[in-house]
């Protein structure tokens, strides 16, 4: 009996040292930055099309519970600054752009923390409608500066230049400032973001993650040459000082950082006819963005993550067929009609996608989990670790 008690001990106290361990080991900090598409805007509602899937559906698993309930994500935690002010706490659903919606956060939270096998915690800030050129410029990218096209416009329409140029000073670095900021803030009092984090043993900035583009990408002002293969080169400048700034400013010369390239529509290759008219600025974009993992400076500690590969082609066809149909049914007016056509244009399977597959517009990714479930998973997968990128690998 005395020797079944001691081994029980034994037992109970390895365990209690493994669990305790992990919550010994400095704090797992990854920063998530960017536009819209890193605010998240897929519906919970579009979440059972994730199980639909196999190679989504651990994914949904990892989400829901077995009632279809989104799970609290233990042991990662996350601080979120947005257009809505500041929300914290334990990672589940409702961290996108409103308490309905998710974005990256989720799946790169659950799939991080599968990666490290320790506690996290996430800052984020996000956006909508916000620029590199301009709302997230940082100190080292300078002034901006009116292409001469643009000036030689403004004038010949007599715009007040001075003007002009002294609102676009007002806004330059204004949501950069405000990133690190909250990222300061939140790394001064973790304590209240996540509770049980031990002061005495600390954290480590384990990973950056920039999501961020489509302002830039339509801007023909800022990038009037958008149609040449370096029209949008000014963004790759500027997202390269970017890079450095934060670093700098973090006090963290090596940290992680993975760029989330753009790639609503999925591979240019792959456009639609219809699309076509959008392939040669799209992929011009794309480039640009992705350069920056290339500088020798960058070699082992930047990586560029392609989003198009997460695009959902099935979802965009079905999606692309039914707005047909609405077309030349004129659907406002016959949505009976619309009905009783699309049971005999799509199958079940289709049908069922069509109803929880999409929930906003194809430039947030037509608001799917599913879309923006893998994107996040990716960013986790491809993130450098820190050591890798100490060491420049």
């Amino acid at each position: 009996m005395k020797t079944l008690t001691l081994i029980t001990l034994l037992v109970c106290c390895l365990v209690d040292g493994g669990d305790s361990l992990a919550h010994d080991q400095p704090l797992q900090v990854y920063i998530l930055v960017g536009q819209s598409n890193m605010q998240g805007h897929a519906h919970v509602r579009t979440l059972p099309h994730l199980a639909m899937d196999e190679d989504t559906k651990p994914l949904y698993d990892q989400i829901v519970d077995s009632n279809g309930v989104p799970k609290r994500i233990e042991d990662v935690w996350i601080s979120s600054l947005s257009s809505q002010g500041v929300k914290t706490g334990q990672l589940t659903t409702g961290f996108g752009a409103d308490e309905n919606k998710i974005g990256p956060e989720l799946t790169f939270g659950i799939t991080m923390k599968e990666r490290v096998k320790q506690p996290i915690l996430i800052i984020k800030t996000a956006w909508g409608g916000k620029s590199l050129h301009t709302d997230f410029r940082s100190p080292s990218a300078g002034p901006y500066e009116f292409h001469p096209a643009v000036i030689a416009r403004l004038e010949q329409q007599g715009k007040d230049l001075d003007a002009i140029r002294s609102q676009k000073e007002e806004a330059t670095g204004v949501f950069y400032r405000q990133t690190i900021d909250h990222i300061n803030k939140v790394l001064s009092d973790i304590e209240s973001v996540y509770g049980d984090y031990n002061p005495q043993v600390g954290y480590e900035l384990a990973g950056l993650v920039w999501f961020q583009g489509w302002n830039d990408l339509v801007d023909t002002n800022a990038y009037p040459q958008r149609y040449q293969a370096d029209g949008y080169d000014d963004y790759r400048r500027t997202l390269i000082h970017w890079i450095r700034d934060v670093r700098k400013d973090l006090s963290a010369p090596n940290l992680p950082i993975v760029i989330g390239v753009m790639g609503v529509g999925g591979p240019t290759q792959s456009y639609s006819p219809q699309k076509q008219r959008y392939r040669e600025i799209h992929q011009n974009f794309r480039d640009a963005m992705a350069a920056p993992a290339q500088e020798s400076e960058f070699q082992g500690s930047v990586v560029a993550v392609l989003t198009e590969n997460a695009w959902d082609s099935e979802l965009a066809s079905i999606i692309d067929r039914d707005e047909q149909l609405q077309r030349e049914l004129n659907a406002s007016n016959q949505q009976d009609q619309l009905e009783q056509k699309r049971k005999v244009t799509f199958n079940a399977r289709e049908l069922q996608i069509l109803k929880v597959g999409k929930s906003n517009a194809a430039f947030h990714y037509l608001g799917s989990s599913k879309i923006l479930g893998r994107i996040g998973k990716a960013f986790a997968e491809q993130l450098p670790s820190v050591e890798d990128s100490d060491k420049g690998l």
